[in-house]
């Protein structure tokens, strides 16, 4: 039998994680000498995935089709110098996520949001889908 189709769209996310050092020019003398300096952070990243479920698979994408893509992206930020990341630019919250979406959004058409964060600072960055 069919499941009825629902008014609204679900997202479904994974989340995964990936230690990392960088360097970081500010144009404000706030925090830069130690962001001059290589550091790292422990990042924690969720990816999202927005639509309406399959009306035979009840899914809106499979989450093992979004790990399997996450597994072949993280290891080009995991126990890296994002500085040296290609395609990257400054190792910002923000261009973590840009990079993220557009290293998974081929394989992922549904992506809605990307959020990155790391709790041992308290900062966090999300991109959203408008």
């Amino acid at each position: 039998m069919k499941p009825t189709p629902f008014p609204a769209r679900f997202s479904v996310s994974q989340k995964f994680f990936f230690d990392a050092a960088h360097t970081l020019r500010r144009e404000v003398e706030i925090e830069t000498e130690g962001s001059l300096r290589v550091h790292g952070h422990t990042y924690y990243a969720e990816v999202t995935v927005s639509g309406q479920p399959d009306p035979y698979t009840g899914m809106v994408v499979d989450l093992g089709w979004v790990r399997l893509h996450i597994d072949k992206l993280r290891p080009q930020l995991d126990h890296r110098l994002l500085d040296e990341v290609p395609g990257l630019g400054p190792a910002t919250l923000e261009n973590l996520c840009s990079f993220i979406w557009r290293s998974l959004a081929p394989a992922l058409p549904g992506i809605s949001q990307v959020r990155v964060w790391r709790d041992s600072v308290g900062d966090g960055c999300t991109l959203t889908h408008l």
